[in-house]
């Protein structure tokens, strides 16, 4: 039986697309957080670019709305020299009837080089990379309830600016994991870079029953599960994508998940707080926590151009 190659990679093993963080070898993972770190320079400069996707035309796309997300890959883009166009999904074709296909069809018609998506639907990325032209590149900007490599990768980048070392870390992904694709890829990527001790922390309704099987220990008590952690990862409810009564109420959550600086003070004193934003103060996080000293909230988002011009640059370089 002949093993599947991973559509992310080219047959030297090259990235030429970011649909996912699962699958993808520690070496590559190493690779993006090391380019990223030369990029981090750039945005002190008196001229932020350098020219390495001069000439190339990013298209970002996105179906779901993200100011964050969308405004640090425009960013990135731009400062990498890339032509940037944002389509306005909402008034696009595709709001008229045109199928995903034939809309990602008229823009390689157009010229596109890389196709940066956001999509309500999961898959929708690796659709999209299956159906253009070869050398038309796809990054994944969070997929419905599946994947958010991009934001996996800033975050492994702020633990390691941090931390410095994966493999002697306790980290603690807390809150709405189930509907979190932050989370998947968080975890997928921590697995991959060697960190002993990942727990999954939140009330049944919200923490998926697989992650067991993927080394992850499952904590439904919150001081169990950050209790002399190194990191501690807050993800935001995702009212949207809930369907019934999976909470009591967000003042019942923030009682027993949210995280106040009497529960920061079970973690270890050195431990940092992150959350891949838009933060909801006083229902997973307390405004003292997220503004106080141990929060790295804001530096991730620096570290996310970097991050994104990291990986838009490698697959740019990289032939299908």
């Amino acid at each position: 039986m002949v093993a599947r190659r991973n559509p992310q990679l080219n047959l030297h093993g090259e990235l030429i697309h970011l649909l996912s963080v699962e699958g993808l070898p520690r070496e590559l993972l190493g690779q993006i957080l090391d380019t990223a770190g030369t990029f981090l320079s750039v945005s002190e400069r008196e001229v932020k670019k350098v020219p390495l996707l001069r000439g190339k035309s990013v298209f970002n796309l996105f179906f779901e709305n993200s100011t964050r997300t969308r405004t640090t890959f425009e960013i990135a883009a731009k400062r990498l020299s890339a032509d940037v166009f944002n389509l306005d999904i909402a008034r696009s074709s595709t709001a008229k009837g045109e199928s995903l296909l034939d809309t990602i069809a008229n823009l390689s018609a157009m010229h596109a080089d890389m196709f940066v998506v956001r999509h309500g639907e999961s898959g929708a990325p690796h659709l999209i990379a299956q159906h253009c032209a070869p050398h038309v590149h796809v990054v994944n900007a969070g997929d419905g309830r599946h994947a958010h490599p991009t934001q996996g990768l800033l975050d492994m980048y702020t633990i390691r600016h941090y931390k410095r070392d994966f493999t002697q870390l306790r980290v603690a992904v807390v809150g709405d994991i189930v509907h979190s694709r932050v989370a998947r890829s968080d975890i997928h990527a921590l697995a991959i870079l060697g960190v002993p001790d990942i727990r999954a922390v939140g009330p049944k309704t919200l923490v998926p029953g697989d992650l067991a099987q993927m080394g992850v220990r499952v904590c439904h008590d919150m001081a169990e599960g950050i209790r002399d952690a190194d990191v501690v990862i807050m993800l935001r409810l995702q009212n949207e994508r809930m369907s019934g009564a999976l909470l009591p109420s967000a003042s019942e959550y923030y009682k027993t998940y949210g995280l106040t600086p009497e529960k920061l003070a079970l973690a270890r004193p050195d431990a940092i707080v992150m959350h891949p934003g838009p933060i909801n103060r006083g229902v997973e996080i307390d405004s003292a926590v997220a503004d106080g000293t141990q929060s790295v909230i804001l530096p991730q988002v620096g570290f996310g151009i970097a991050v994104r011009m990291a990986v838009m640059s490698i697959i740019a370089g990289n032939a299908a």
